[in-house]
């Protein structure tokens, strides 16, 4: 039993209860009919909720004992408390008449990987229930908050209503929620964040806000996510508006607009969900195994690895730490390692009890020890790199000194250049401090993964290329501490590849007179 962990279990302390109904009631003039609470824990949303004067009051909860903590301190004829499932229950039937109803409350914790980890049967029932396509729907943009899963299905409920949806939630949750109303294109006439200090509240390291919804029944939605301060409400901090499937910042456009499509495209580094086998140290001149173990292998399969907290210089060249990579490409067959590497095949062999306890469907059907994020990209000699981790992102060029590719773990992303002064100069181009504040800009920092290929995949180069002078470059060479290399030439070699189709290149004095 894993207790709290399993339940994700942060139960709202009685005065920050009371704080939100208040603020619910006085500064949004909400005035419901029925008040429910999908997960009520202990009651303390329950017992303020009384403050509305509602008809009904409806508390779910899974635990018991928790279900008899309310119904022993709240007396109060309109409250209900019913012992269930939220996954399993017939809401709707519960609910009853949907007119005029607020959603109240503050949902598990958890995501949907950490209790399949936790062997938790405390789980909604296993769907794609976003509908994301292909690749997403199979890795890591299928995993999916538990709080998150009960909001959406929430608001699938009440559907076309004029119900209002009050939830505790990450910030990322929310962010996440609002992009669900615009790409479903579900009614809205509000969907507002207002950002709490978790720490204070929960004595948790998290960023957290109060989401309100406002669903509509006009067909109607608003444009707009607005973010504010729990503790000032009437300021407008920003806003976030939802433009060709992506969030964005709206009020962080003060900063060089770089925005629109990259022309190099980001990848991920390699995954393998089995770091203790697959991940080696380079100890005394001898590879060690997460287990301990001395591994003795060809170094046909062995690649340097630059994981995510590694990213701390603009060049790395070179790493104590090693993969085993067992694939040139996705799903490609691996039995010929048994005759190219035959001492790496028996460490597999001898250690395959790992690999069959990987729970990820990607892994289903395929070929002995495979991986995930592996392509011909994998191999490129000269990358630039980032970790996904980073606040401040520091993109870091990746070169071995013999050649080697240098590989990189899943949480962090990079481009590929042809050669090496190429790389150099984009990693220039992304250290320089107009396009680090673009990037910090519509980049959502208090997420858990800041820097995504989906965030990374809107800096436009070409846009860049515009503004960013060599001079420039050569300053922010300078401020990473690198000796002087860039030059005039490898701008404008950077400018000429093929990548940048017909971009103009800068002419001389003499090149401008003739147009005159």
């Amino acid at each position: 039993m894993n207790g709290k962990r399993e339940y994700g279990d942060y139960q709202t302390p009685d005065s920050f209860a009371l704080s939100v109904c208040k603020f619910l009631k006085e500064k949004r003039k909400i005035n419901p009919s029925v008040v429910i609470e999908p997960t009520c824990g202990t009651g303390n949303f329950i017992k303020n909720s009384l403050i509305f004067d509602a008809e009904r009051i409806l508390g779910i909860e899974l635990n018991p004992e928790y279900c008899e903590l309310c119904q022993s301190s709240i007396t109060d004829s309109r409250v209900q408390i019913i012992n269930a499932d939220f996954f399993s229950l017939d809401l709707a039937t519960v609910i009853g008449n949907k007119s005029n109803v607020l959603v109240i409350g503050n949902p598990p914790w958890v995501t949907n990987s950490t209790l399949s980890a936790l062997n938790s049967d405390n789980l909604p029932r296993k769907a794609n229930f976003k509908r994301l396509k292909g690749m997403d729907a199979l890795t890591g943009s299928s995993n999916f908050d538990i709080c998150e899963y009960i909001i959406l299905r929430l608001i699938s409920l009440l559907y076309g209503t004029n119900a209002t949806i009050a939830m505790l939630c990450k910030t990322s949750v929310a962010r996440n929620v609002f992009s669900e109303l615009r790409r479903n294109q579900i009614p809205f006439s509000a969907c507002d964040i207002y950002e709490f200090n978790a720490n204070k509240v929960f004595g948790i390291n998290a960023s957290a806000c109060l989401l309100v919804i406002g669903l509509s029944d006009n067909n109607v939605s608003a444009d707009f996510c607005c973010v504010y301060s729990f503790e000032k409400p009437e300021i407008l901090m920003n806003r976030i508006n939802y433009h060709t499937g992506e969030l964005r910042k709206q009020m962080a456009y003060n900063c060089g607009d770089f925005s629109g499509t990259s022309c190099f495209e980001w990848r991920q580094g390699v995954k393998h969900d089995c770091s203790k086998i697959m991940e080696l140290s380079l100890q005394n001149d001898r590879l060690v195994n997460g287990l301990a173990e001395t591994v003795d292998i060809e170094s046909n399969y062995v690649y340097p690895l630059i994981k995510s907290s590694m990213f701390k210089s603009a060049i790395v060249d070179s790493s104590d730490k090693y993969v085993i990579v067992t694939q040139k490409v996705i799903r490609e067959d691996t039995s010929h390692i048994k005759t190219d590497a035959p001492k790496t095949w028996k460490y597999l062999s001898a250690h395959r009890g790992f690999f069959e306890k990987r729970k990820s469907s990607i892994y289903n059907n395929a070929p002995d020890y495979a991986m995930f994020g592996v392509g011909e990209y994998s191999y490129s000699p000269y990358k630039v790199g980032v970790s996904g981790f980073y606040k401040k992102p520091l993109f870091s060029l990746l070169s071995s000194e013999n050649g080697c590719p240098i590989m990189t773990d899943d949480t962090s992303y990079f481009i590929c250049l042809p050669t090496y002064d190429a790389a150099y100069t984009a990693m220039l181009i992304l250290n320089s401090p107009n396009v680090q504040e673009f990037l910090c800009s519509i980049a959502f920092l208090d997420s858990k993964r800041p820097f995504t290929k989906k965030v990374l995949d809107q800096f436009d180069f070409q846009k860049a290329l515009d503004v960013i002078q060599t001079n420039d470059l050569v300053s922010t060479e300078k401020e990473l501490g690198l000796k002087q290399r860039f030059n005039e030439e490898m701008f404008l070699n950077f400018k000429s590849l093929p990548e940048f189709g017909q971009i103009k290149l800068p002419m001389d004095a003499g090149q401008q007179h003739l147009l005159y």
